[in-house]
């Protein structure tokens, strides 16, 4: 296996000889708007692609996990191939992507099979109260193959109890989580926190926990040092990789 650090929570993950383009975020540096009711109101996304975006348009099949831009952006839509499979968390996302113009839509709600691979679709909370609600329905997903480490993307949430539930039902070897703590004026963080990244380890000892979703979008404010001193504070560094964009990470 793979794993590809692209920028924010897009990658590149070779399983099972498969390429899986995850969340595709593909626009230019400081092309799109600054999300709002953030204290860092700059452009995004703060940084380039760290690869030529030619590179990224022939995967296997893509997967989104939600319609946030900067999961699936404008970029996206324009230059990724409109026949390649495409899965998402839940038919109204699909009916959506579809009116972008891509043919080959499907849900992975109920999970799927490619393959030998098996594709689990899991849940989260982007987000507590008020703002949680507003930020809508989220998924991550986990991979499987007889030959391969179970997988599991967490996708845009905090720890809460369906994080703890996928973890228990699943028991990943390589958890990634969206992290970054991306939070607005008020509220709480709606991406995992370095207490939240804590939660996961715990409720996940053994796995080996990729940090990703870090410095390329105004509102996640929680930096790849941040996160490194935190754990070392714990004595947990060990556990965690906290990739640079870019980065490949092989198993």
């Amino acid at each position: 296996m793979d794993i590809q650090q692209i920028r924010n929570a897009t990658l590149v993950v070779t399983y099972a000889n498969q390429v899986f383009l995850i969340d595709p975020f593909l626009g230019e540096k400081g092309t799109l708007p600054p999300f709002g009711h953030t204290p860092n109101a700059v452009p995004n996304p703060l940084v380039d692609l760290p690869v030529d975006i030619a590179t990224l348009l022939d995967p296997d099949a893509i997967f989104v996990t939600h319609l946030h831009a900067d999961h699936f952006d404008e970029t996206a839509k324009e230059v990724l191939p409109k026949q390649i499979p495409l899965y998402t968390q839940n038919e109204t996302d699909a009916a959506t992507i579809r009116e972008a113009g891509f043919t080959n839509v499907s849900s992975f709600e109920d999970g799927l099979s490619l393959g030998d691979i098996r594709v689990s679709h899991t849940s989260g909370q982007h987000g507590v109260g008020e703002i949680g609600q507003r930020m809508g329905t989220v998924s991550g997903l986990v991979l499987k193959h007889p030959d391969e480490p179970t997988l599991y993307i967490t996708g845009d949430t905090i720890w809460c109890d369906e994080v703890a539930t996928a973890i228990e039902q699943h028991a990943p070897d390589i958890i990634i989580v969206n992290s970054g703590a991306a939070q607005f004026l008020t509220g709480e963080p709606i991406t995992m926190s370095q207490r939240d990244l804590l939660a996961v380890h715990q409720a996940a000892a053994e796995a080996t926990i990729i940090v990703s979703h870090l410095e390329s979008v105004n509102h996640c404010l929680l930096r790849r040092d941040m996160i490194a001193d935190f754990l070392a504070a714990h004595h947990l560094s060990a556990h965690f990789l906290i990739p640079d964009d870019g980065e490949t990470i092989s198993f």
